[in-house]
């Protein structure tokens, strides 16, 4: 018996399939900060995925998160998006101060009911917080969410007992919960690509 991936099935994209775009602000840029990160590539995959979806007509929701303190407080270059991501054309801005972008300014799952949206695509940073938060909610709210984990980077984190566990051990996890608790679809940018280009 094969056993195919689920990174090889076969993916469908609604012509209203909406990029739910996370967090891509300049601020995680500070390495002092936030420390190592894995997936050196996933700006390029965010970027490729941006275009697929202005070139094809498709909504782009792009999220900020605003900080009281650290590198993405409202006001300053760490809050502004990152080159691959400014000159998108959004049919949503949203702000949030927490996790999940369904928890954010405008109210996003209002926005979406309002348009009849049934599937998301969450990309952005980081992985294990809040694309993960966004796509289990979305989950939860009845979405069918997308999740192209090689369109997303995270950082090296310390567990409580003091053990840093690494970047790309962190996205496997997200990967795998989402995955198997089907919380979400977890694909390749790839293959999102193949499905927006399909139509």
């Amino acid at each position: 018996m094969t056993n195919t991936s689920a990174f090889d099935a076969p993916l469908a994209l609604d012509p209203d399939a909406v990029l739910v775009v996370v967090d891509v602000q300049q601020g995680f840029d500070d390495h002092d900060h936030w420390g190592r990160r894995d997936n050196p590539g996933a700006e390029k995959n965010m970027a490729a995925l941006a275009d697929a979806w202005q070139a094809t007509g498709r909504p782009v929701v792009i999220v900020q998160h605003g900080s009281a303190a650290g590198p993405l407080r409202p006001g300053t270059p760490g809050y502004e998006l990152k080159p691959e991501i400014a000159g998108v054309r959004a049919d949503l801005r949203i702000t949030k101060t927490v996790n999940s972008a369904f928890y954010g300014t405008p109210d996003l799952h209002a926005w979406l009911t309002e348009r009849g949206a049934r599937q998301v695509v969450v990309i952005g940073i980081m992985t294990n917080v809040c694309n993960e938060t966004t796509a289990r909610m979305a989950g939860n709210l009845g979405y069918d969410a997308i999740f192209p984990v090689d369109a997303m980077h995270t950082f090296d984190m310390a567990g409580p007992d003091g053990v840093t566990v690494a970047a790309e051990d962190l996205s496997r996890a997200t990967a795998a919960v989402l995955h198997a608790m089907r919380f979400a679809k977890v694909v390749t940018t790839q293959a999102v690509l193949a499905a927006a280009a399909a139509g």
